[in-house]
């Protein structure tokens, strides 16, 4: 076949996989008119910046294996630098945003080194000793405002005009929410996403079949402190620019780590989904916040012992499912 062939097959089926996101681009675009009260408007900014957060947890606990409760430290650093880049450099949103972003990621780098020698509990040990560090650092520098609080953080301005309310602020966090999920796609899908999964299954295997271990195990953590040095700073511009440090403490961590293991770990959509629920659900029991971390937990075990594979299984044993009943009733239709 001709290359003119080739090239009017491939044109449905790039049509096909972009439609779906479009139509989503469509929806989300109408629905911060469908709230009914600023606050709602602003929880859907919140749950997009943990879809964020999410996704890149996921990328290198669920599509390499690895095992870290520091991310929410990676948010930390990103939410901060973009801070400090926005008022002690004066720098604009869309400088600070990308320059914060890269910056975590070379962060990322320096956190994988120690997943070249520990494994598991030994290197969640390490990961949470890295969180609790750089929450102890911030809260006893005063140039980051220390423990009461960075403040002061400029909106994004866009032709001369100041993007601070939440509505205006959800037109950019969807978008870059959107770009994040489709890029999680696309590196799980790829080269580099076959390699995560097999150094995910069985490290040395994967390194006698080829794979550098060390420069795959290194890239998971950058990608993923890509993510959360995006979300932190998306978090940190959002009114009212303001930072403190007890908003990366274990408690939000266990809830970000809830949103994977809930939604399903190494599943894209499953931990989209539970991002959307856990932040929901952090929002109803907020009255509650001293039984917060109880009940987190206690879903976390019972989500490991009766739904392990989270949302995202169930949503991948039905499609499977559904799949096998078509296809047998096919074969019988047959017969």
């Amino acid at each position: 076949m001709n290359d003119k062939g080739n090239t009017e097959i491939a044109a449905p089926h790039r049509l096909r996989r972009f439609l779906p996101w479009a139509v989503g681009f469509a929806a989300l675009l109408a629905l911060p008119h469908a709230t009914v009260n600023t606050y709602q408007n602003y929880l859907l900014n919140v749950i997009l910046i943990n879809i964020i957060l999410a996704v890149g947890l996921n990328i290198v606990k669920g599509f390499a294996g690895q095992v870290t409760v520091g991310h929410i430290a990676l948010a930390a650093i990103g939410a901060y630098a973009s801070a400090v880049f926005s008022v002690h450099f004066g720098l604009p949103f869309w400088l600070a945003l990308p320059a914060a972003t890269l910056f975590t990621g070379c962060v990322g780098a320096i956190v994988g080194i120690p997943s070249f020698r520990l494994e598991g509990a030994y290197l969640a040990l390490a990961t949470l000793g890295l969180a609790e560090s750089v929450r102890i650092f911030i809260s006893a520098t005063d140039y980051l405002g220390a423990s009461i609080g960075f403040g002061d953080i400029p909106a994004p301005i866009l032709f001369g005009r100041e993007l601070g309310g939440h509505v205006a602020y959800f037109y950019i966090v969807m978008p870059i929410a959107l770009l994040s999920i489709y890029f999680s796609f696309c590196v799980l899908h790829s080269d580099i996403g076959r390699a995560f999964k097999a150094l995910r299954e069985d490290p040395l295997a994967a390194a006698a079949c080829g794979v550098n271990v060390r420069k795959y195990k290194t890239l998971a953590f950058v990608i993923s402190a890509l993510y959360a040095g995006c979300a932190g700073s998306l978090q940190a511009h959002m009114a009212p620019g303001f930072l403190h440090p007890n908003n990366y403490t274990i408690t939000e961590m266990i809830t970000l780590l809830l949103m994977v293991v809930f939604g399903g770990i190494g599943h894209v959509w499953g931990g989209i989904i539970g991002a959307v629920l856990v932040t929901l659900i952090y929002d109803f029991t907020r009255d509650y916040y001293q039984y917060q971390l109880v009940m987190f937990g206690m879903v976390i075990v019972l989500t490991v012992l009766y739904m392990p594979r989270g949302i995202g299984g169930l949503i991948d044993r039905w499609i499977a499912t559904r799949r096998f009943v078509t296809i047998r009733k096919a074969k019988t239709n047959v017969a």
